[in-house]
């Protein structure tokens, strides 16, 4: 493998692992409580 594929994949791998933008996915649950929460005002 030469050397140039290495840092591609290397950089690769990095880009994939930072990818957390928008933090913790949440469950179904979780959302289904946000959304009675906010309707029952």
């Amino acid at each position: 493998m030469s050397h140039q594929k290495r840092r591609e994949e290397a950089a690769w791998k990095s880009r994939k692992q930072q990818q957390h933008p928008h933090g913790k996915i949440k469950s179904l649950h979780e959302l289904s409580q946000e959304y009675d929460a906010d309707h029952n005002q």
